[in-house]
């Protein structure tokens, strides 16, 4: 990293958060109305809003679409004042856009940002994902392995039974034989709706989740945010590019990526010193949602930092009648 960002980093993991508080806020206020799309639109012009005043000068390399799908948070768009330092930025302004819409738990906005260069620039495709917490030995888990074979190398290396395991993944028809196998292999499978950043970040305390793994395909920009999320508190994590057709092959390797079929360690998805902040927007087992009183909106975030593994929680109280940021 250098000696300009580095001296800016510890500002800057503090800022953030205030980014992902305006997307909150912004998409709390439409929580349980059933519209996914007015909410992602909210968390998005906050989040844009909010980036737009910070001293920096960033680029999306993980958004939410391509230029010609405003009003999201395209990759390459350019964000903050310029008068900054150079950083990349990976972001999910309402990651759960479902669980906002039917305030179902567990719904988020999330930010990572980095020096330039230092994260994955994917594509929004998807991804094969895989991941746990940390204090295990390096290359426990693979993405090359079946998913039996995984969690058994789990269960041995935290020395107990497959019983005892309990593997995280989206329900989805596509991962009928994760599930068919797991179970077969005797352990536990917690299925969720939406929200894979959450369910990636919740293996890194499987004693207070009760996840201890995480596997599946889901979008390629929640694998490089969860990602940024392990590198500040610790895992293991894989993942590898879905190439649908030739038309992606060739766009992944416009983006940069040689080989669209490689296997990323979490290390090549996220690099170098990365910040992570997420607020929730709805009540879940890592966050709580925003909280709106009379006259003031309370948040619940976190805000990591990989350079020096600190972890905060911050829970902030917004007097309207003083601040008119949200």
């Amino acid at each position: 990293m250098n000696k300009n960002i580095a001296v800016l980093a510890r500002t800057l993991s503090i800022e953030i958060v205030r980014v992902t508080e305006a997307a909150a806020v912004a998409a709390a206020r439409l929580r349980g109305r059933g519209d996914e799309k007015a909410a992602d639109a909210a968390a998005v012009d906050a989040m844009r809003t909010a980036l737009n005043g910070m001293d920096i000068d960033g680029t999306v390399v993980i958004g939410e679409g391509e230029r010609d799908e405003a009003p999201m948070l395209y990759i390459g768009e350019k964000v903050g004042t310029g008068n900054g330092p150079k950083v990349d930025i990976a972001l999910d302004p309402l990651e759960g856009t479902t669980l906002c819409a039917k305030a179902m738990p567990n719904s988020l906005a999330v930010i990572a940002m980095a020096e330039a260069g230092s994260l994955l620039h994917a594509p929004d495709s998807y991804m094969e994902k895989i991941a746990i917490g940390g204090g295990y030995p390096a290359g426990l888990i693979d993405l090359d392995l079946p998913p039996e074979e995984n969690v058994r190398r789990l269960a041995e290396a935290k020395g107990v039974p497959l019983s005892q395991i309990t593997a995280c993944v989206l329900d989805r028809p596509r991962h009928e034989h994760i599930i068919t196998a797991l179970r077969k292999a005797g352990c536990a499978v917690n299925l969720i709706t939406d929200g894979d950043v959450a369910g990636i970040i919740h293996t890194a305390n499987p004693d207070e989740t009760g996840i201890d793994i995480y596997m599946g395909t889901g979008g390629a920009p929640e694998g490089v945010l969860a990602a940024a999320a392990l590198r500040c508190i610790g895992g293991q994590m894989q993942g590898r590019l879905v190439i649908k057709n030739e038309e992606q092959r060739e766009r992944m390797i416009r983006m940069g990526i040689a080989d669209p079929t490689k296997k990323f360690a979490m290390e090549e998805l996220a690099s170098g010193d990365v910040m992570f902040a997420a607020t929730g927007v709805t009540n879940g087992s890592i966050l709580s949602g925003v909280r709106f009183e009379r006259d003031q909106v309370i948040t619940h975030s976190v805000v990591m930092r990989s350079a020096t593994g600190t972890v905060r929680w911050i829970t902030a109280n917004h007097t309207l009648d003083k601040a008119n940021q949200f």
